[in-house]
């Protein structure tokens, strides 16, 4: 499928459609080099953005199928178009440590777990007021309540969809 300006008109352009000081240590406050980057900051974002949603959303997944016992190692891809709904791409790696197939775990990821920008806001509950504390100490690893994309509660959820 190939998209090509599918929002239509660019009306707002510049500064006044998308503001906001932005990407000043995008590695730091992800893996650290350990894993990949899409190259989006999450600072100075609010959840509309995929660059900061699609990433917590991304660290949910693959936590809850580590969780489940589905696979040892995970990574998930998510990539996105401006103004299509659903992400445009889906990829689940396990790097080989799945108990089932990726492609299966890929077909699962896009049923089980709500994947557009909205649905992502709504099932992480990202407009509350928390990001302040992503500022200092990063977005991954950490056990703050308020991260919802840490919380693994689904596992066995998810483990009795893949069977």
């Amino acid at each position: 499928t190939y998209h090509v300006n599918p929002t239509g008109r660019f009306v707002t352009g510049g500064p006044h459609g998308d503001c906001g000081l932005t990407g000043r240590k995008i590695i730091v406050d992800t893996y650290g080099g350990w894993g990949r980057h899409g190259g989006g900051a999450f600072s100075g974002k609010d959840p509309t953005k995929v660059d900061r949603s699609a990433a917590y959303m991304s660290r949910h997944v693959a936590k809850t199928i580590v969780a489940a016992g589905l696979a040892e190692r995970c990574e998930v891809q998510l990539a996105y178009a401006i103004g299509v709904t659903d992400p445009v791409s889906v990829h689940v790696d396990t790097q080989g440590s799945g108990v089932v197939d990726d492609s299966r775990l890929c077909e699962v990821v896009r049923d089980f777990f709500p994947l557009s920008p909205g649905g992502i806001i709504d099932y992480l509950d990202l407009r509350r007021p928390i990001y302040r504390q992503t500022a200092a100490g990063g977005h991954f690893g950490r056990s703050e309540d308020d991260f919802s994309w840490e919380n693994t509660d689904r596992a066995e959820e998810l483990k009795a969809a893949v069977s």
